[in-house]
């Protein structure tokens, strides 16, 4: 097994379920909001691509594993300080969850691409990168997710 996700096999049930619980709730607030999955709240004037489904279920399923590596486990340390990349990661991770967000929304659904292009332009130049922007935000959140569990089998120098 890759020794990236070796930290995987320690995790309990306890942190499994933190993961599939907050990888439904990242989906679905990706999802709802851009009418992914139809819904009477939000609509869309364009179709939904077929890659936005992968999209967000890879986007659910990398934000639970990240949100699940901050559940502490086992007994807290004696000093409170910072895990390294910590910060690094959590930014990372909500980039990639954000970015996710506007890959798989409706182009001349979003406010302010259509201020910025106008409906034409929402069409014409953001559609065509939205797989793009989908690709960055997995990477993203896939380099959050290595460096949180890297940290897991890692000591600090005191």
């Amino acid at each position: 097994m890759n020794t990236t996700l070796a930290p995987l096999r320690t995790w309990s049930r306890r942190r499994w379920a933190l993961a599939a619980a907050s990888g439904l709730v990242i989906a679905f607030l990706v999802a709802l909001p851009t009418a992914v999955i139809p819904n009477p709240i939000f609509g869309r004037a364009i179709e939904v691509t077929w890659w936005s489904y992968p999209v967000v279920v890879i986007t659910g399923v990398l934000g639970g594993l990240l949100v699940a590596t901050y559940l502490r486990e086992g007994p807290a340390p004696e000093v409170d300080a910072p895990e390294a990349g910590s910060d690094r990661a959590s930014k990372l991770g909500a980039a990639g969850t954000l970015i996710s967000f506007f890959a798989v929304g409706c182009p001349v659904c979003n406010k302010l691409v259509l201020i910025a292009l106008g409906a034409t332009g929402a069409v014409t130049w953001f559609a065509p990168l939205q797989p793009i922007l989908a690709l960055l935000s997995v990477v993203l959140m896939i380099i959050a997710l290595r460096i949180r569990l890297r940290n897991e089998t890692s000591c600090q120098i005191a």
